[in-house]
This record gives structure tokens, C-alpha cells and sequence, in this order.
């Protein structure tokens, strides 16, 4: 588990963290978001004991980032965003090698298990400068698993590889996710959306939101948004719903299909199906809209769509 309390990290006269608090409960994957500069690769070094913050406290594992460093670097597997590796080694010697810096048992025996964990069995035997950026990046996570970690911190961890590459190790970090502590960082939004169990939003060195995406969606929109469709012509579909009395607002898609919002207070959807039942559509679909964790993201961190 990580426990952050008043996490702050000068680099001279600029503040790069400024008085973070967060939490990281084991079994829990917790995603880390921010533009480029708000603080996550630095709050990342100092939980992994790279580097010391100027004030506050960190909690890895249950040990103090600084007082008790070593016993974090035991306990933590960490991906940085560039992996640092040795090219000249083949696959299988450089994990071996990192396995016997960790006093590992049957060490030959836990690499072959972690490089059939990231598929990287069939190129074992293989140099490391021969494999490509998302297979290196494989090696990478190999070797943060390799001691079996409590804590499991991943910087981008799905940068550079395929889509195919991107799903299977997707799902090794949602297996990791149910036993482990895991932070996430990453600029990919909807990964973070589809794997994480909460997020957590730093800009400009500050944790600027933490929650679930489902509730975030809910504080920040304060209404339901629904998008209704019918079978054939819905010229008049819009004046049917707006009959409704508790939707707010109504506005008709290109597509012919019906966008409405209500008080999140309470679920119109029954009455408005009813309505447009009785006025003779065929209902084929009625679908809750919420905010994307784009959406969120951009509305929280202040940055322009544009640039």
C-alpha cells in the first residue's frame, strides 16, 4: 500500500509536487493523470526511493521512503518511462542477472515464469538491442515483477506498443491489480479508464481531483445526459421528449437521434420512454452519456483542446 502526506519536492526555485495526500490500498490500481510537468514522474522517484522529497512523507509497503529506502526498493517493482536496460545482454542473462541482485531463489526458474507472463518466452535467447521498443518495454515490466513486489509503480507503461501488445499487457495489470498495489501513470485516457479503480489528477504539482471516473462524471456534469434513437423518421422526436416535464434540455444529433438532460435527483427515462412510446416510435435504444475521462481531464487541468 502507499500512504502520501504532504508530499512536496523543490528543484531550487521551482516547486515540482506541492503538499500531496494520496493513498494506494492493496488490490487497488490506482491511475496517476497530468499534462507534461504537473509531477507524476517526480512523486514516482521519490516513492521507489530514487530521490528524497524536501518535505512531507511517503509510506511504501509500510516504510518510510526515506528513513527505511532500502526495505521500500525490496518491496516495490518500479517501470520507469525509459527503461533503463543493458542491450548488449541477452533476455534471459539480464533478468537472470537482476533476479541474483535480488537474492531471489530458483532464479532461472521465476524468469522463465515472468517472461511467460509478457510473452516474452519465444525471444528468451534473444539480445536485448535486437527487440523492438514495445518488446524492450516487456523486458522492462519483467523485470519490475521479478521479485514479486507488493507495490507495483508502471510510468507509461503501455508506451510503444502495439495494440495487441497494449490489450495483453492491459490484462497482466489487472491480474497484478487484484493481489497488488499498483500506480499507473499514463497520457492514454481511456486505458486509465478501463483499468484503473480510481484516478487521480495532478496539476501543476497538485492533486487537482481523486475519485472514481463514474463519480467525477458526476460531480462535474450535475445532471444525467441520455441519447434516445428510433426506427425511421424522429422529425418530431425532440418536441415529444421536451413534453416531459423534468428534462431540461433536448437537442437533436445529425444522426436523427435525441440527446436530453435531467436533474440527477431523479432517473426520467421511464417517463420519457412511456411518452415516446405512446406518440408511436419503436424505441431501439435510450443510453446514459457521461463525460469521457478526457473530458474530465481537460475540464480539471484547465487545457485547451486545441493546442
Amino acid at each position: 500500500m502507499i500512504q502520501v502526506n504532504g508530499l512536496t519536492k523543490d528543484y531550487g526555485a521551482r516547486r515540482a509536487i506541492n503538499n500531496l495526500k494520496f493513498d494506494a490500498q492493496q488490490g487497488e490500481i490506482v491511475g496517476f493523470l497530468g499534462p507534461n510537468g504537473a509531477g507524476k514522474t517526480t512523486t514516482m522517484r521519490i516513492l521507489t526511493g530514487y530521490m528524497p522529497p524536501t518535505d512531507g512523507e511517503a509510506i511504501v509497503a509500510g516504510y518510510d521512503v526515506v528513513e527505511e529506502s532500502l526495505e521500500v526498493r525490496k518491496r516495490v517493482g518500479y517501470l520507469p518511462e525509459t527503461v533503463p536496460l543493458y542491450t548488449d545482454m541477452v533476455v534471459f542473462d539480464y533478468l537472470k542477472f537482476m533476479g541474483e541482485l535480488r537474492h531471489i531463489p530458483n532464479v532461472d526458474d521465476r524468469v522463465d515464469e515472468v517472461l511467460d507472463m509478457v510473452g516474452l518466452l519465444d525471444r528468451s535467447n534473444g539480445y536485448i538491442g535486437n527487440l523492438s521498443k514495445g518488446m524492450r518495454q516487456r523486458v522492462g515490466l519483467a523485470q519490475a515483477l521479478l521479485h514479486r513486489p507488493e507495490v507495483l509503480i508502471l510510468d507509461e507503461p503501455t508506451i510503444g506498443l502495439d495494440p495487441g501488445q497494449v490489450v495483453e499487457v492491459r490484462e497482466l495489470i489487472r491480474e497484478i491489480g487484484k493481489e497488488r498495489t499498483v500506480l499507473l501513470s499514463t497520457h492514454i485516457l481511456n486505458e486509465a479508464q478501463n483499468i484503473c479503480d480510481r484516478v487521480l489528477i495532478i496539476n501543476k504539482g497538485r492533486i487537482v481531483a481523486e475519485d472514481t471516473t463514474e463519480n467525477l462524471q458526476a460531480r462535474l456534469i450535475g445532471a444525467e445526459r441520455v441519447i434516445i434513437r428510433v426506427r425511421g423518421e424522429s422529425d418530431d422526436l425532440a418536441k415529444t421528449v421536451k413534453q416531459v416535464k423534468g428534462v431540461q434540455s433536448v437537442e437533436t444529433k445529425d444522426d436523427g437521434a435525441v440527446e436530453f438532460e435531467f436533474s440527477s435527483g431523479k432517473d426520467m427515462r421511464p417517463e420519457v420512454a412511456k411518452q415516446v412510446i405512446k406518440a408511436g416510435y419503436d424505441l431501439l435504444e435510450m443510453r446514459p452519456l457521461g463525460m469521457s475521462l478526457e473530458e474530465i481531464f481537460l475540464e480539471l487541468t484547465g487545457v485547451d483542446k486545441k493546442k
